[in-house]
């Protein structure tokens, strides 16, 4: 997973920039100025035809059961899964099965790891508080540019160089966070048949 850091981190860069942080970017960041890769891909591979790269959506507001936590880009995956089992065993024992596909909400990188809540969407008000680590809240709503990612977690550094490439052509102005969906379940996927659809928050 250590080469998908860098590409999230300009990935990151891409969707904070804009007139306050031009002004003060972090170090380790790449500069605003840096030109752009040479190879510049219009969508990784393969997607399949229906797959969309850059569609403009609205996501609805939702509530979410999720858990806070930061980890290192070697674990991330493992990380994320046993954060939606802990999720799932919670909502089974409130008799509430999950509104829609898992997801995880990016809210900073670097070149080491990330922090990150990961929720399961519910519609139904759990009946016992959650306690721990465990919170209900709302969900990142809004417009945003969708992007389909096939194939394992590891891979996704094609998929995120190809959307900072996206934002950059297009002088999108994004959020500083993303979101991916994961429409087949991470918990029992094979790793190399994942579906993922990334959310990137624009103003």
């Amino acid at each position: 997973m250590s080469r998908l850091a860098p590409i999230v981190t300009a990935l990151a860069f891409a969707l904070a920039a804009g007139p306050a942080s031009a002004q003060s970017p972090a170090p380790d960041k790449p500069s605003a100025n840096q030109p752009p890769p040479a190879a510049r891909p219009s969508a990784p591979s393969p997607l399949q035809p229906g797959d969309v790269f850059g569609e403009q959506v609205m996501l609805p507001e939702r509530t979410i059961v999720y858990m806070k936590g930061h980890t290192n880009w070697d674990n991330a995956f493992d990380t994320l899964v046993d954060v939606f089992k802990s999720l799932q065993e919670y909502l089974d024992k409130q008799n509430i099965k999950p509104s829609g596909p898992a997801i995880t909400i990016y809210t900073q990188t670097d070149d080491t790891g990330f922090s990150y809540q990961a929720g399961l969407p519910i519609v139904q008000t759990p009946k016992d508080a959650p306690k721990g680590d465990i919170a209900v809240g709302p969900m990142p709503s809004g417009k945003a540019l969708k992007f389909v990612h096939r194939g394992s977690y590891d891979a996704m550094d094609s998929t995120y160089e190809a959307i900072t490439n996206y934002l950059d052509d297009k002088q999108l102005e994004a959020k500083d966070l993303f979101i991916e969906e994961y429409t087949t379940d991470p918990v029992k996927t094979a790793s190399d048949k994942l579906v993922i659809n990334v959310f990137v928050p624009v103003k």
